[in-house]
């Protein structure tokens, strides 16, 4: 599928309260759990979601809007939410992450993206050149693979409880 806006925030849209669902008033044993070292826990997922709304995506459209290639964007911490998120529990990052998000699409409506505005050119710092039209399917997928992590985090609190059902899971380790 080619991307199209309107599609994209048709995801972008109910992200927030895809979360909401799966994550709101439920206990910290299920969303403070990861599945394994290095790994986001559903929390810190939220948290990172909140910090790529302030200062990832329209940020970066901004960016390539206003500077092109001349400039590469600002490096993006991908661990900003171990400090932002210190002594927020799940029902404040949801209610930030639902609030942030309105914002970007309020924003992202007022760019008036066209043909022309999705082929605009940016400069990644790692990645290099990137269209506007990659950047915004970036942050749908984006969305969607953070959405697939929780469920994986999620489904690992249960891997040794499944039994020999394990082996039809693919969201769960074989091993």
């Amino acid at each position: 599928m080619k991307h199209d806006l309107s599609r994209s925030i048709e995801i972008l849209s109910r992200t927030p309260a895809t979360l909401r669902a799966l994550l709101g008033g439920v206990s910290e044993s299920w969303t403070m759990a990861n599945y394994g070292p290095e790994t986001f826990s559903p929390y810190d997922v939220v948290g990172h979601l909140i910090h790529g709304e302030r200062a990832d995506w329209i940020t970066r459209a901004h960016w390539i809007e206003e500077k092109g290639v001349r400039e590469p964007f600002p490096p993006f911490d991908r661990f900003a939410q171990q400090r932002e998120s210190v002594g927020k529990d799940m029902a404040t990052l949801l209610g930030e992450f639902e609030a942030l998000r309105a914002k970007s699409l309020v924003e992202l409506a007022a760019l008036r993206i066209d043909e022309g505005t999705l082929g605009l050119v940016g400069r990644h710092p790692t990645l290099g050149t990137v269209t506007m039209r990659e950047l915004l399917a970036t942050w749908v997928v984006h969305d969607l693979d953070h959405t697939a992590q929780i469920a994986r985090s999620l489904a690992y609190q249960y891997k040794d409880e499944v039994g020999p059902w394990r082996a039809y899971l693919p969201i769960l380790p074989k091993a």
